[in-house]
């Protein structure tokens, strides 16, 4: 089924519908879920249908046509309010919640949101990356989880559930989000373009974890390539550190001056590593796994060269999350790199 043109979560569309229609709307949401399965997607429908002026609220289903779903769709409804994390900075900063130094609760999310809606009867407010949210932040909106102005609703999105701060887990109602079936991928990037070719479509598809980002990123060719030589290294039994590391940095550089792409295909790459990992550990424990075919095929060379010690998997996904951590917080490329490719090794050695 398809709601609104979001794809592959009729379950949580059924649970907002009940929801909404017994008038039992939380004030706050934490959406997690993967990257590039649709919960930006999903918030934005879900802000349109609440403060669609057409229809009631309570049928879920905007009428897409009246001034406040146009202005929802533009992004422009002054009863939505939006955060994201700036490209350039490490967190969230704090002046988007509660303003600058000079106007503190003058301006920012929490005083807009705290103001009587403009248009509709409702106000929306969706913090995207609060993965970077930091303390410092979710203290700022502390009053406004603990104290919901009245007919609002908070969602903050993120991707895992243990990158999010107690205050933050504590007060919100969470919602899960899972990978998209491969079929729902394949059909989300023909549809929109991402990928034209049909069979290069499908064998994005397969190898996305159920992520139309990640799918994206597979059909660039260079990036699909080094993927390989970095899961085909990681799979063998002893390789080079220091020469990984070098290598690696040389095909980060590759995205060009800006450190947005660069801290991009490095995530990609630390992703990369933390899907095998995670595949390998459930190899171990001889669990099933739904892993694309590449990762699959790597943990299964991994665990024929001797990569059986569990506790030893364990060490290395930590240390991929720890890299993830460095690269959010701009840490210098060279020095996380090599600390990185160094506890991975080590703790091979050390088995």
């Amino acid at each position: 089924m398809s709601w609104q043109g979001v794809l592959g979560h009729d379950a949580i569309v059924e649970r907002f519908r009940t929801a909404v229609a017994r008038g039992r709307l939380a004030s706050t949401y934490l959406f997690i879920g993967p990257e590039g399965v649709g919960k930006r997607t999903f918030a934005l429908k879900l802000a349109q249908a609440l403060l669609c002026e057409g229809r009631p609220a309570g049928a879920l289903d905007p009428c897409l046509a009246c001034r406040g779903c146009r202005l929802t769709a533009a992004q422009t409804h002054p009863d939505l309010l939006q955060v994201r994390k700036p490209a350039e900075r490490s967190f969230i900063p704090l002046e988007a919640f509660v303003g600058r130094a000079h106007e503190r609760m003058q301006t920012g999310l929490c005083h807009d949101l705290s103001l009587k809606p403009f248009l509709s009867q409702r106000k929306v407010a969706i913090i995207d990356d609060a993965d970077y949210l930091n303390e410092e932040g979710a203290n700022a909106l502390l009053k406004t989880l603990e104290e919901p102005p009245p007919r609002s609703v908070l969602i903050l999105i993120g991707s895992q559930l243990q990158r999010q701060l107690p205050t933050i887990r504590s007060r919100a109602q969470l919602i899960r989000f899972s990978p998209l079936p491969v079929d729902t991928v394949e059909r989300i990037l023909l549809a929109e373009g991402l990928i034209t070719d049909p069979q290069q479509a499908r064998e994005a598809a397969l190898r996305s974890s159920g992520s139309v980002t990640q799918a994206c990123e597979l059909a660039d060719e260079a990036l699909a390539a080094y993927r390989h030589t970095l899961l085909h290294a990681l799979a063998q039994p002893a390789w080079d550190s220091v020469g990984l590391a070098r290598n690696t940095a040389q095909f980060i550089e590759q995205a060009g001056k800006d450190q947005p792409p660069r801290r991009a295909r490095a995530r990609q790459l630390v992703n990369a590593a933390l899907a095998f990992y995670s595949t390998l550990l459930r190899a171990q424990a001889q669990a099933p796994s739904a892993a694309p075919p590449e990762i699959l095929a790597a943990a299964q060379a991994a665990l024929r060269g001797g990569q059986t010690d569990v506790q030893a998997t364990v060490e290395r996904l930590e240390s991929c999350l720890q890299a993830l951590e460095h690269i959010d917080r701009n840490v210098i490329q060279a020095n996380w790199l090599e600390v990185w490719f160094d506890s991975l090794a080590r703790a091979r050695s050390l088995r």
